[in-house]
């Protein structure tokens, strides 16, 4: 349920949630200097965001629309950083991108023949998937030699973060809570979503008429802490999922929430208690919170420096919806 922390890399090495795009009529979505970008391959870079808002029930026209731009931006920005490499003679070797993939492998605790099954089922051949990792990697070594030495994180600026974080902090508090979850998977179609949302609705109307939710979780819960009633603890702000995050905030303690849909399943949340943040030494977060600075710098240089190539590239986009 705990988000990981983010690394630098993320981007590069996390595993692909890929999704089969909607037929569309092809057509040209944009030109990038003399180079095409076709609207099917808008719509498959989109299909993963896309189908996350359709499985947290939050996807409307304008959100759809928002994602598609997004996934073209990424691919005119793809284009031009393409060019750039070759400018700078950017190179990958076959064994970085053998690094990278048992990177990945090791991330998502899959073994050789599991990776390329799970690949498989997603319609992506080990050859594609490499060349996308060679691609990413050659965009990471770029942007290395055009931002890196951009950045500066001076000691003060680390205190000065710490200070802010520890401010909000004591002005927030920590919640315990408890949760059955009705798993729903990825592949399940609509009978299936409805029927797990018709289960967890059941479970919470059980719950709030005065059944005991800690039974209720360890008899029908489908969670890992099925066993322990549900519980999963103290968490601050931010630390779970989007919308389980959110409604858990919300309740007060001995509060049962209605369903909450998450890319796990439904969930049912009971609030246990809540309490004061409690603020890290200085010395325990100083390395986390200088790596969050550099990675924030390292952000906000790269859109920088991609922003600057498309000002100087000549780019047309060609669907009026997405420019």
């Amino acid at each position: 349920m705990k988000t990981p922390p983010v690394t630098l890399a993320l981007w590069l090495f996390s595993f692909p949630a890929l999704a089969a795009p909607p037929r569309v009529l092809d057509r040209v979505a944009a030109m990038v200097n003399e180079e095409m970008i076709p609207l099917s391959e808008v719509y498959q870079h989109a299909a993963p965001e896309i189908a996350r808002l359709e499985r947290e029930g939050t996807l409307s026209e304008e959100r759809k629309q928002a994602a598609l731009k997004r996934a073209l931006d990424d691919l005119i920005a793809d284009k031009l950083l393409v060019a750039e490499e070759k400018a700078a003679s950017v190179e990958v070797t076959e064994q970085e991108v053998d690094f990278a993939v048992e990177d990945v492998k090791k991330q998502n605790n899959m073994d050789a023949a599991t990776f390329e099954r799970a690949l498989a089922a997603q319609g992506t051949a080990m050859a594609a998937y490499r060349e996308k990792m060679r691609r990413d990697l050659a965009a990471m070594k770029l942007i290395g030699l055009k931002v890196r030495s951009k950045i500066k994180i001076a000691d003060e600026d680390v205190k000065a973060e710490y200070a802010r974080r520890s401010k909000l902090e004591e002005a927030d508090f920590e919640v315990h809570a408890r949760h059955i979850v009705i798993q729903v998977p990825k592949s399940a179609t609509k009978p299936q979503e409805e029927e797990a949302r018709k289960r967890a609705e059941e479970l919470s109307r059980r719950a709030r008429a005065g059944e005991d939710f800690v039974a209720l979780a360890k008899k029908h819960s489908e969670g890992p802490s099925k066993a322990e009633g549900g519980d999963v603890g103290f968490f601050k702000r931010g630390e779970m999922v989007g919308a389980f995050d959110k409604v858990a905030f919300t309740l007060k303690p001995g509060e049962i929430s209605e369903p909450v849909r998450s890319p796990f399943g439904w969930h049912v949340i009971q609030v246990v208690e809540r309490r004061a943040s409690a603020t890290k030494p200085f010395e325990q977060v100083r390395e986390e919170l200088r790596d969050r600075l550099w990675r924030e710098q390292m952000q906000h240089h790269t859109e920088q420096y991609v922003a600057e190539l498309r000002k100087r590239a000549l780019v047309d986009v060609k669907v009026p919806e997405m420019k």
